[in-house]
């Protein structure tokens, strides 16, 4: 996913670009045999909301998988994102689009005024209090719920049975929503069944495959094809500062919206998927300097329709990229929530990834 009109300084990307890559290559090597779909950002701004309880050589640590100077940029890097380009545009004909954050506390240990303060100001996040030692299951369900609403009910749970234990003390959690319309659609009566190469030689038959012959964003580079679907945007929208003097002009601005785009990287080599990844993720800004520029006339071009699903456990993936404290005794989450007659230390006992994606011929 694109979009055109970033709001971040290009400083600002090579963190999340770097950690998108890494993502890509480690979940790609560990999925082989599978269909994957994630969200980096996702993953980012979770990580982000564990940053903002950490500290020392944790918080360091953190900073270093994120490509964050300080946890100061990092909430500005994701105040940026979540204030301009994840701003919903539905209301305007544009994108439907959701990001939310949500934090579940336990009764006894309850969340520190200035990291509830970080949270809840610049990620918006909805704190809760629940009782994970006596009713875990109930606390699961409702973290559960608030999921299926972020997601207009796209994914219906993360955590399954007794996946919350009484020992569970902190969830974080992060959830981002997405849905608009091509700017061109494609027609369903072209819609029509092709065979379909996968990664391991094999076939499937039958696979239904959208077609057009309109003009499109397509790019041809030594040994891969990149292909650039834009999505309906939202109409610019302007504003008028009123004055009290009648000789002055009024001055109207325009604000243009975000366009976002779905881009497919299709490499020549049918085994040529894994060489591809691993280009990608040698550089943070290849996926960028590839994307195509202009419009090329088309005899015809398909793309399958598809939707995917993925979750897991990224704990290994994350030790791999070098998130290893967090997990460990040595943790140091003392900013997240007050101390408790245990004293028993906070640490982060797993990472839980969900994403689901849906192409057809309207939209994403």
């Amino acid at each position: 996913m694109e979009a055109t009109r970033n709001p971040m300084a290009q400083a600002d990307l090579v963190g999340l670009a770097a950690l998108s890559a890494g993502l890509a290559r480690s979940l790609a090597e560990e999925n082989a045999e599978n269909n994957l779909v994630f969200s980096p950002l996702s993953i980012y701004a979770a990580l982000a909301l564990v940053a903002a309880g950490a500290r020392g050589s944790t918080l360091d640590e953190i900073l270093g998988v994120v490509g964050a100077r300080s946890r100061g940029q990092l909430e500005e890097i994701v105040a940026r994102v979540t204030g301009d380009a994840l701003k919903d545009q539905s209301a305007s004909g544009g994108p439907r689009v959701a990001f939310a954050c949500g934090i579940w506390s336990e009764l006894t240990r309850p969340l520190k005024p200035a990291f509830l303060e970080v949270v809840a100001g610049t990620y918006k996040a909805e704190a809760s209090t629940v009782d994970f030692i006596n009713h875990p299951e109930e606390a699961r369900g409702q973290i559960n719920a608030w999921v299926a609403q972020a997601t207009s009910n796209l994914i219906g749970s993360v955590f399954g049975p007794r996946s919350i234990t009484p020992l569970t003390r902190v969830v974080l959690g992060n959830a981002i929503y997405f849905k608009d319309k091509w700017e061109r659609p494609f027609d369903k009566k072209r819609t029509t069944n092709k065979l379909f190469y996968r990664l391991d030689s094999g076939t499937v038959d039958d696979v239904p495959f959208m077609k057009s012959r309109s003009s499109q964003f397509i790019a041809v580079h030594d040994g891969f094809k990149v292909l650039k679907l834009r999505y309906q945007m939202a109409q610019a929208q302007g504003y008028a500062k009123e004055s009290s003097d009648r000789n002055k002009r009024t001055k109207v601005s325009s604000v243009k919206p975000t366009q976002f785009s779905m881009c497919i990287f299709l490499p020549d080599a049918r085994d040529g998927l894994p060489n591809l990844v691993d280009m990608i993720a040698s550089q943070p800004d290849f996926l960028h300097e590839h994307l195509p520029k202009k419009k090329v006339e088309v005899d015809e071009f398909r793309v399958p329709k598809f939707k995917l699903s993925f979750e897991n456990s990224i704990v290994t993936i994350l030790k791999k990229l070098g998130l290893g404290l967090p997990f460990s005794d040595q943790a140091d989450l003392s900013d997240m929530v007050e101390r408790d007659e245990s004293g028993l230390p906070l640490v982060l006992s797993d990472v839980i990834h969900k994403a689901i994606i849906e192409v057809n011929e309207e939209g994403t």
